[in-house]
This record gives structure tokens, C-alpha cells and sequence, in this order.
């Protein structure tokens, strides 16, 4: 059996590969939308890809079965449970697929969502127990997919916490204990709040290791997995209705378009927001007025669709050479919006001083001296509620950034405000948003609430 595993860390994104050596036959497991990896991939190694397996309708990214379907001729593979609106095969729970010596079996695991499936993998017809399971979103390292993702859509939590409880215990614990895990996320995913760095392990490890898997009742398990999750960024929903349609395909070989200051204006004065992609120093020192601050040096997707609509046009900003990358990761969860980016970013704005401002970042010592000296400060805390343990800076309104957006009427844009989060990143993203939107005297604190801990008062 031949078996690739594709990890994207921006997204903490697991895909697979899974190939016969002897058929050349292969199958992807929850692909990305640029699949030219994959291609390659199966090229180089003699093997056909015959079909695109998806573990159940992500909400963290925009899968890319149907590219790979036109690519390649592949049959695209869902649990029967899917509500799918294009070609597909729903497959019923223990169905097989055969691509020789490889055996593919699929397992119905409802609870992280309603059509969630795991695969197990057989590496001869003679194999009575499996070499691995590709459990999706159902069981990560260390953690499970979480239940409330779908609560804006008609599915209680309980409800799908209590069909997770039964998944795990009567389809996957009963796995033998050497049964490689191999789930689709990683550390940082906000599909789950415990997730593991490691992005394999086997069932055994996991039976004695991974909290929710430990003996314990029905309603205590949904309370242990539900509580302290952090906030959904804004784009999950757009991608899970997304995921079941049909849309227009990603081509990944069209450049990213280069745009003159004047068009660049137009495409802003007919409604696109920009997003300047640089490190956050960077921002601060200089951007255009308006601009949204989210790097591409950190999970660049994942906030970027936190604070801009699914459906919006975009104009980049960007270091000179990552455009492309830019544009693939607003892909990778169906952002396709993007007009172009501004050629020559650093020139156009030494000579437009006009069109540019700086964006202030605090020191601990700096935002400590501000608040001894300003009573109506306003503080707001940008973290997710499980990060929050840890302590707050008092009295700080928590809004996280995946929902803040959504809550700037509960801020008072006429106060002096300062933006904080865990380390600094997501901080520059939110206090650039609320600029955006008319507050006037915003600050972000360098470091992040890491930084204030390391230096008591």
C-alpha cells in the first residue's frame, strides 16, 4: 500500500493519497482545491487516481473533489448521508471500495456532522484487520471533531454530540490497537480545541491518551467536548453550504493579476476590500488607508475569513512575489474574489504619502502608562473562549475575531480602544478591522496577552 500524507500548516490540513502498488489504482482523502500535488504525485508513481473519498462536507476549506474529478476522471465518494448536489456515489456504511490488493471500507461515524464517514484501509484481500483508519473530522490527536458546528443550521449540539459518543465507541475504540490514526486536521484547527501537533498515531495511543475517549456517560462526554471550543470563524458555514454544490472549478495555473494604482482605486471605489498581506510591523510602519492587516506568515486563510464576507472582491497587498500564494490560500476556502494586487506596493505608497498611515502597537510598559492615564480606555480581547483560562487584562469585553465582525455594535467607537490577543498576530488583523469601520483611536499591543504575563506590573 502507498501512502502519502499532504499536511498544510496554514490550515492544519491533513489529505492522503492511498494507492495500490500492484492495480495502480489510488484514491484522495479530503483533498485541497489546488490539486496539482496530488497529480504529480500519482504520475510520478505509476498510479491512477480512481476516486475522491471526502470524509463528510468540511466547513474549514473548500474541498477539492470536483477538481480532482475533472482532472482525472475520478468517482467522488461520500457517506450516504450527504446531501450532495452534483455526480456522486453515497456509500452505505460497510461498503467496500477495491483497488486490488488495497481494500477500502467505509464506516458511518455521524456526530461532527450528520454524514460523517471514517475509512479504514485493508493492505491484502487476505487482511482480516486494518492497517489504518482515515477518521476525518470524527477523531483527531489527542481531541474529536466537535459537535456544535452546525448549530446555525438546524443540528443541536446534544443531538450530534450523542451520535459522536456512539461513533466513537461502537465503530472506532472496538479498532485493533496498532490501526494507524490518521486524521484530516492538526493543531490549530478550530474543529476542535486539543488537537495534537502530531498527525498520526494509532488507536492504541489514542485509547489511552485522548481525553474523550476515556470511560464516561453520554451527557458527560457532550458536556467535556462542547465546552471552552473556540469560535467558528465567519466563513465555515459559507464552506459547508459550499461544499455540497456545484461551483466553478480553481485553476491554480492563472497568475494573479498585477493592478496600476488606478485600477487598483477602481476596483476599491466599486466595492473590493483590500488586505494587505505583510507582517504586522510592516503594516504598522506604513499601509494604505482602509486596508485590513492579515500576513500571510500566519494562518493568513482561516482570519482573513474571519473578517472579510465569503462573496467580497478583494485587492491584495502584498511582499513582492507571494502574490500567487495569496490568491491560492483565499482559494483554499472558496474565496475567489480576488481582482488583482497592487504592482510595485512599497513605490506606489513613498510616492502617495497621502494615501498611507501608520498603525500604533504598544509595548506592555506603553499600554500599562496608557491606561494608569486614560479612565475611558477600552480594552478587547480578540482570543477564543478556551484561551481565556489562562486569565484576562481587566476589564477587557472579550469578542473573539472569528465573530467580532459581527459585534462592533457593542464597542464604543468614540473611546481610545486597545486590541489584544494571545501573541500578537490576530490583534493587527482585529484592530485594523475596527479602523475600517470609523473607530478612530485604535492601538494593538505587541506581544499579545504572552507579552503582559512575562512582565508583571
Amino acid at each position: 500500500m502507498i501512502l502519502n500524507q499532504y499536511y498544510l500548516e496554514c490550515l492544519s490540513h491533513a489529505s492522503y493519497l492511498v494507492g495500490d502498488e500492484t492495480s495502480g489504482k489510488a484514491v484522495v482523502i479530503d483533498p485541497r482545491r489546488d490539486i496539482s500535488e496530488y497529480v504529480a504525485d500519482a504520475e510520478q508513481l505509476g498510479l491512477q487516481i480512481t476516486h475522491v473519498i471526502e470524509t463528510h462536507l468540511h466547513a474549514d476549506f473548500l474541498s477539492g473533489h470536483l477538481e480532482l474529478a475533472a482532472a482525472t476522471g475520478a468517482e467522488i465518494v461520500f457517506g450516504e448521508k450527504a446531501p450532495v448536489e452534483f455526480a456522486a456515489t453515497l456509500l452505505a456504511d460497510g461498503s467496500w471500495i477495491d483497488l486490488g490488493g488495497v481494500r477500502l471500507q467505509v464506516l458511518e461515524t455521524p456526530g461532527h456532522t450528520p454524514e460523517s464517514i471514517c475509512i479504514t484501509a485493508y493492505d491484502s484481500p487476505e487482511a482480516t484487520e486494518p492497517v489504518a483508519v482515515f477518521t476525518g473530522d470524527t477523531l483527531f490527536i489527542g481531541d474529536v471533531g466537535r459537535p456544535d458546528l452546525l448549530s446555525s443550521v438546524g443540528h443541536t449540539a446534544d443531538d450530534l454530540g450523542k451520535q459522536l459518543y456512539h461513533s466513537l465507541r461502537d465503530k472506532l475504540l472496538p479498532l485493533p490497537d496498532a490501526t494507524k490514526v490518521y486524521p484530516a486536521h492538526g493543531a490549530g484547527s478550530a474543529c476542535g480545541k486539543n488537537l495534537s501537533t502530531e498527525t498520526m498515531s494509532t488507536m492504541g495511543e489514542q485509547r489511552a491518551l485522548n481525553y474523550a475517549l476515556q470511560p464516561m456517560g453520554e451527557d458527560e462526554f457532550v458536556a467535556i467536548v462542547t465546552e471552552g471550543q473556540p469560535t467558528a470563524p465567519g466563513y465555515f458555514v459559507f464552506d459547508a453550504i459550499t461544499n455540497r454544490k456545484e461551483r466553478e472549478l480553481f485553476d491554480e495555473t492563472i497568475a494573479a493579476v498585477p493592478l496600476t494604482l488606478p485600477e487598483f482605486d477602481a476596483a476599491v471605489t466599486d466595492g473590493a476590500v483590500i488586505i494587505d498581506t505583510r507582517q504586522a510591523m510592516d503594516f504598522a510602519a506604513g499601509h494604505l488607508i482602509g486596508s485590513l492587516s492579515v500576513g500571510l506568515d500566519g494562518r493568513f486563510a482561516e482570519y482573513a475569513g474571519s473578517i472579510v464576507e465569503p462573496h467580497a472582491k478583494i485587492v491584495l497587498v502584498c511582499e513582492p512575489g507571494t502574490e500567487q500564494e495569496a490568491v491560492t490560500r483565499l482559494a483554499r476556502i472558496g474565496f475567489d474574489g480576488v481582482v488583482g494586487y497592487l504592482a510595485e506596493p512599497m513605490e506606489v505608497m513613498a510616492a502617495n504619502p497621502e494615501r498611507t498611515e501608520h498603525a500604533s502597537r504598544l509595548t506592555v510598559d506603553q499600554m500599562r502608562e496608557i491606561m494608569t492615564n486614560t479612565p475611558d480606555i477600552q480594552l478587547v480581547d480578540i482570543r477564543n473562549p478556551g484561551e481565556l483560562a489562562v486569565g484576562i487584562i481587566e476589564p477587557a469585553k472579550t469578542l473573539p475575531l472569528g465573530s467580532l465582525a459581527q459585534h462592533l455594535d457593542e464597542l464604543d467607537r468614540s473611546r481610545p480602544t486597545i486590541v489584544y490577543c494571545a501573541g500578537g498576530y490576530r490583534s493587527s488583523a482585529g484592530a485594523s478591522l475596527l479602523r475600517t469601520h470609523g473607530f478612530d483611536d485604535v492601538s494593538d499591543l505587541l506581544g499579545g496577552y504572552a507579552a503582559w504575563e512575562a512582565m508583571p506590573a
